[in-house]
């Protein structure tokens, strides 16, 4: 049993220890802002210290109390708790709220308060608190999930694959705040067994035993007969029940419920078929991509200056891989590798051939003979070596974030409906695997990531991942 499934069969008695856990998320918001707030008011006295009249202490204290109804927003758009919410979903949630209380409090500060707010206090610390509270509720909902304090408890109905896959899922990410305490199903072989290291505690029946104590259940059996489903949802006296169809390898995100007249339908938004949006991504994709060039250049120079001083030769190393409708692009990239590095490669897997299993899984080796000492590590690590990519974005062969491109033999290990799906988009400077994953991930990660991005994409996704690329970066890690 992992030591994630053994952490999730905890008592109900110990579950309901959970429920302070949102006040600690409202405190953690509440002094995110205050901190935004600090730092908005201090980065408007450095940038204009002679403009308009002096910021006095009862202006930051009318201030320090308006930001603080954003928590009331934060609360109507459901993030406290925020179960069941994704990051993607809860960034885009707490950006919206965040964006419309400034709007109210700059609109109540010319309205009523007669202008005696600093609007430039509360510019800056806008812009603060659209990125300190994303970043410090990520940090707290981790530190409490990994103590497993903050969660909401589930309970599954269905033991088959269906069941199976939800019972992953909900392992895999704790983001999500469910935590499976077990599975009902009325197959007896399956009593007193366990799934991913949850029991299975009995048939559909005793679902009625965990009333009062668990609020929310999955039910995950898309194969039961009509009437009897209906009748089971019908008797099931939980305030929650969430339903999960037969519709495995359709998009997630979202997804609208409709009412037909009485009939339920789910509206599917594939983003990446209307035009304007695939304008609108490749518009931030050039504009940020000549900022960030700029700043890079340097960077990159001293890289590039580092590897020829340590193995002669050209610093850049070009590749030709696949691009959006199939067509041949040419990578750049700083040089991590020895020049003979094809060569060095094959000694070493014809001499372990225990490392060729793993090549064949990942097409990465952790201790690979082929990567430069010193600079060649570091720039993998850090994934500097891959800061030359920008030329491709201007050029527009590549986007800042989609799926990776991949060399020829490493997509050579994909179905051909899999690389037809990632011929439909641009490929990616970063992308969903690389802050998911990184070199740990084999092909079906690889293969589970792209089309999730794909089948999902949204410019909330794309700042998401963004925002986890800036933090797996900084961290290091599964990069090698």
């Amino acid at each position: 049993m992992s030591a994630a499934a053994a952490e999730t069969r905890v008592s109900l008695s110990e579950i309901r220890c959970r429920d302070w856990a949102p006040y600690v998320l409202v405190l953690m918001d509440a002094a995110a802002l205050e901190l935004s707030l600090l730092l908005g008011w201090a980065t408007r006295t450095a940038l204009f210290p002679g403009r308009g009249a002096a910021i006095t202490l009862s202006q930051i204290s009318g201030v320090a109390l308006g930001v603080l109804t954003l928590l009331f927003g934060y609360y109507l758009v459901g993030l406290y708790p925020g179960h069941g919410m994704g990051g993607v979903q809860r960034f885009r949630a707490r950006t919206y709220s965040t964006v419309a209380a400034f709007t109210t409090l700059l609109a109540w500060d010319y309205v009523i308060m007669d202008q005696q707010w600093s609007r430039g206090v509360l510019l800056c610390t806008v812009g603060f608190a659209l990125l300190l509270t994303p970043v410090m509720e990520a940090g707290t909902r981790s530190v409490l999930g990994r103590r497993g304090l903050c969660g909401m408890p589930v309970l599954i109905l269905g033991a088959g694959k269906t069941g199976r896959s939800v019972a992953k899922t909900l392992l895999n990410e704790p983001g999500l705040g469910f935590v499976p305490i077990g599975i009902l199903d009325d197959d007896p072989g399956k009593w007193n067994t366990s799934i991913q290291g949850l029991p299975v505690l009995g048939p559909l029946t005793a679902a009625s035993g965990f009333q009062g104590q668990v609020k929310s259940v999955i039910v995950a059996m898309p194969g039961m007969p009509k009437n009897r489903f209906v009748q089971l949802i019908h008797g099931l006296s939980f305030a929650n029940v969430i339903i999960v169809p037969d519709l495995l390898g359709l998009q997630s995100l979202w997804v609208t419920s409709r009412d037909l007249g009485g009939i339920i339908g789910l509206e599917f938004k594939k983003n990446l078929l209307v035009p304007s949006n695939r304008r609108f991504k490749r518009l931030i994709d050039y504009s940020l991509a000549v900022c960030i060039s700029t700043l890079a250049a340097p960077v990159i120079g001293l890289c590039a200056l580092w590897i020829k001083l340590l193995d002669p030769g050209p610093a850049f190393f070009r590749q030709q891989r696949e691009g959006e409708d199939g067509t041949p692009i040419s990578v750049l990239k700083l040089r991590t590798m020895y020049r003979d590095a094809d060569a060095l490669l094959d000694r070493h897997l014809s001499t372990h051939p225990e490392e060729r299993l793993r090549w064949n899984r990942y097409f990465k080796l952790k201790n690979d003979p082929r990567v430069l000492p010193w600079v060649g590590v570091f720039l993998r690590r850090s994934s500097l070596d891959e800061l030359p990519q920008l030329w491709n974005v201007l050029r527009g062969e590549m986007s800042l974030v989609g799926p990776r491109p991949f060399p020829y033999y490493h997509l050579e290990g994909f179905s051909s409906n899999f690389r037809k799906l990632r011929t439909s988009v641009r490929p990616g400077l970063t992308g969903l695997w690389q802050v998911s994953a990184r070199s740990d991930g084999d092909l079906d990660v690889q293969e589970a990531c792209d089309t999730y991005y794909i089948r999902n994409w949204s410019l909330w996704l794309d700042i998401y991942i963004v925002f986890r690329t800036v933090q797996v970066v900084v961290r290091g890690a599964g990069a090698y």
